[in-house]
């Protein structure tokens, strides 16, 4: 058996270790420390005793100390080299050779080598997925492609994800792996594989609408999509007699199985409750409208719509217990064969057949990981659900898919998995649990209810500071809504779902369908109700990432230790949650090369003061971020929104045909709309914004946001806190130069042809402006 460092250096074995800082001061030779004093030696030998007593627990954080290091390497300003990477693995290999007899360090030896672990495999990640990104927009171009996948859209067209052949003003070695396309209409025939030819304008994936918020282009990255844009015409369907990858067309051949599933469900079950079930079978979801989804996510049911570890764990969990039935059904089986590992093996390939079905999304990857390392550990005779089998399927995804570390679906799947296991771990040990055996049917009955009911809560305080945090709201009544919908989707909908996939062979499949959509309906109309309650749903500003990190950290201790000391979770998150409002928030906001303005108000709200559209999808963004309801504008009322969007009417800002002049924490700040404002606004603002190159002289105010300050910089940020000296942030400064970000023009001030761009469209808003060429 491997001993600790301090295994090794007492000469003692684990099991005869003292519990005591003081009894360990003793078996270093110096005696006992006076009464009532401590040592820091005796304080760090007792931490490392209570360590050795939760040894069980040890293989519980590995997952963590993982993720810290892919989350280092993630917030890094500047990209490490591969040797780099290499060399940190290498040096946190030799520290923990040679601290191996040091009691003192050897367990910070180890929490380092791990870190650089997952330091060197995000950077080997990010290198292998690595591919070309458009560097700027491109305007319309002709691109033909492969077809590879088909998202039908509720309104209609659909979102096609191309591999592009050829791509007009583009070279061979510039062509992304992957494109993203809106088409508005849809086209007959076309299916995964086929070659097609289109017109339409292409952009790099788009920077954060906000520094600090949810990155899509570092996730695109992650997926080898290099370009995003919208077709303006039907595409056509090309003939091709080149050779098709054979990747694409093993994924061709499965993208029209679900294509043929789910035009067979949606014969059946039409509207908004088939897309549902095409959703739960498929994991294609492109045909549930946001109306839908934000009833759901309102209610705390959105969870449902994707495929998850919860769906994987019912439909292989139904395989499971049905082959283990047949088989019990046959007593020669049961008596002499291991049937419960036959059974698990035969789920567990039903698992990765769905997997495939679904169209291995990375949510859906990530749960057949999870279940698989649970039939697995049967195979072995462990216990299926255990926090150990959690902790391994979290190693294998950080290690296979670092990036999951900032995926909300990654951590919110097994923060939920993680407690829950923890409670009935907890509750298995007790009396509780020893007695439930004795229990009859009726007092069995009350338990399995307020399992749920328990399940329930748990899974909601688990997941609810990542809602939080990642979607800014919390859904209040998410318990109520789950205790009715939970029993309807485990014992309606997914064993339907389940009957569709083995029925649909014998074109037997309508019953199950009919079944699932009875089951979904119940559960849309749950969730319409939950949603529709008064105070369902709350909205929270961001977070600070350090009440984030407390409160995760508190779970964290929480959940995985065993013993007493447990408890210093609680006052973790607590802790987090005292600190959680007192996070920065902007004052004040300018994005859209400059068009979109917003001041926090008198109220402490944001408002728009200056806006070409009526609601852009950056200022949404901001809301969203700074806590407030986004209301949705009635079309009847689109006349009223817009001129109210153009004249607001807060006591704090005034505007004018030629801009707009706002008080901010006691600081003049100036719009301007036209060049004739700038001559005024640069004597006696202290914060002016222009969406046109900064005038020559303008040194008075305290800062001066201008065209390229937006184009090159993405979306700023000012905060007021300091009068004399604003304190900015930008969207390109907080990202830092990684090769997801190249896509800014501000990473690469050497870039002549992006300076070019950026020089043509100032001179753009200039013209419109009112400014001429020579001024």
């Amino acid at each position: 058996m491997t001993q600790s460092p301090l295994d090794q250096q007492t000469g003692r074995a684990w099991w005869h270790w003292p519990t005591s800082a003081r009894s360990q001061s003793s078996v270093k030779g110096n005696g006992p420390p006076p009464h009532g004093t401590a040592t820091p030696a005796s304080a760090g030998l007792g931490l490392i005793a209570r360590l050795h007593q939760e040894r069980a627990a040890w293989f519980g954080w590995l997952p963590v100390v993982i993720g810290l290091g892919a989350a280092t390497y993630f917030q890094l300003m500047i990209e490490p080299s591969l040797w780099l990477a290499g060399l940190v693995v290498l040096a946190a290999v030799v520290i923990h050779r040679l601290s191996r007899h040091a009691v003192s360090f050897g367990v910070a030896a180890t929490i380092l080598l791990f870190v650089a672990i997952g330091f060197a495999a995000a950077k080997v990640r990010t290198e292998w997925v690595r591919g070309p990104v458009l560097e700027r927009p491109l305007g319309l171009v002709s691109i033909e492609a492969f077809v590879e996948r088909i998202e039908p859209k509720p309104k209609r067209g659909a979102r096609l994800t191309l591999r592009p052949i050829a791509i007009e003003k583009l070279t061979s070695d510039q062509l992304p792996i992957r494109i993203r396309v809106r088409v508005l209409n849809a086209v007959q025939g076309l299916h995964p594989g086929s070659v097609i030819r289109l017109k339409a304008r292409l952009a790099p994936p788009p920077p954060p609408s906000h520094p600090g918020s949810f990155d899509f282009a570092r996730h695109a990255w992650f997926q080898s999509i290099g370009a995003v844009g919208y077709a303006l015409a039907r595409p056509t369907i090309e003939p091709f007699t080149g050779v098709v990858p054979w990747t694409l067309q093993a994924r061709a051949g499965v993208e029209r199985v679900r294509q043929s599933i789910a035009s067979r469900m949606r014969a059946i079950l039409p509207n908004q409750t088939g897309a549902i079930a095409i959703a739960l079978v498929t994991g294609e979801r492109g045909g549930i409208s946001e109306t839908t989804n934000q009833i759901y996510r309102d209610a705390g049911l959105f969870h449902i719509l994707s495929i998850s570890g919860m769906h994987m764990a019912v439909m292989a969990g139904a395989v499971f217990f049905v082959v283990r039935f047949g088989f019990a059904a046959v007593p020669t089986l049961a008596l002499q064969y291991p049937t419960k590992k036959w059974s698990a093996m035969i789920a567990a390939m039903a698992a990765l057949g769905y997997l495939a079905l679904s169209g291995g999304a990375f949510a859906t990857v990530r749960s057949y990981i999870m279940i698989s390392v649970m039939f697995f550990a049967i195979l072995i005779d462990r216990p299926a659900l255990a926090l150990r089998n959690v902790a391994l399927a979290a190693v294998l995804i950080l290690l296979l898919f670092p990036e999951s570390i900032l995926d909300p679906g990654f951590q919110m799947s097994f923060a939920a998995v993680a407690a829950l296991v923890s409670v009935y771990e907890a509750l298995r040990a007790s009396k509780l649990g020893q007695r439930m055996a004795d229990y009859g049917f009726v007092r069995k009955g009350v338990v399995f209810f307020l399992g749920i009911v328990l399940s329930t809560l748990v899974a909601g305080l688990a997941v609810a500071p990542f809602a939080a945090f990642h979607f800014h709201n919390t859904q209040h009544l998410a318990v109520l809504a789950n205790l009715i919908a939970m029993p309807l989707s485990n014992l309606i909908v997914m064993p339907a779902a389940l009957g569709v996939l083995t029925l649909m062979p014998l074109h037997l499949e309508w019953p199950a369908v009919v079944a699932m959509g009875f089951g979904i309906d119940l559960m849309t109309e749950t969730a319409r109700w939950v949603a529709g309650l008064p105070g369902a749903v709350g909205r929270v500003a961001m977070l600070p990432q350090a009440a984030f990190g407390l409160i995760v950290m508190g779970g964290l201790w929480l959940v995985l230790w065993h013993t007493r000391w447990r408890l210093f979770g609680v006052a973790l998150a607590a802790l987090g949650l005292a600190i959680a409002p007192y996070g920065p928030r902007p004052d004040i906001l300018i994005g859209n090369k400059g068009n979109d303005v917003a001041v926090r108000g008198t109220n402490g709200k944001l408002v728009s003061i200056k806006s070409k559209r009526r609601a852009s999808f950056e200022f949404k963004r901001w809301l969203e971020a700074d806590g407030q309801v986004v209301q949705p504008v009635r079309k009847r009322n689109k006349k009223a929104a817009k001129a109210k969007t153009a004249q607001p009417a807060a006591p704090f800002s005034t505007c004018d045909a030629v801009g707009c002049i706002a008080k901010v924490r006691g600081l003049t700040v100036a719009v301007a709309h036209h060049a004739g404002a700038l001559r005024d606004d640069c004597r006696h603002a202290d914060i002016v914004v222009f969406n046109a190159p900064r005038p020559k002289g303008c040194d008075r105010p305290k800062a001066v946001i201008d065209f390229f300050d937006v184009y090159y910089g993405g979306t700023h940020a000012l905060y007021l806190d300091n009068p004399n000296v604003p304190r900015i942030e930008s969207v390109a400064a907080k990202r830092g130069k990684r090769p997801w970000t190249q896509a800014l023009p501000g990473n690469d001030p050497d870039d002549v042809a992006a300076r070019r761009a950026a020089a043509r469209a100032a001179r753009a808003a200039r013209d419109k402006a009112g400014l001429s060429s020579g001024e």
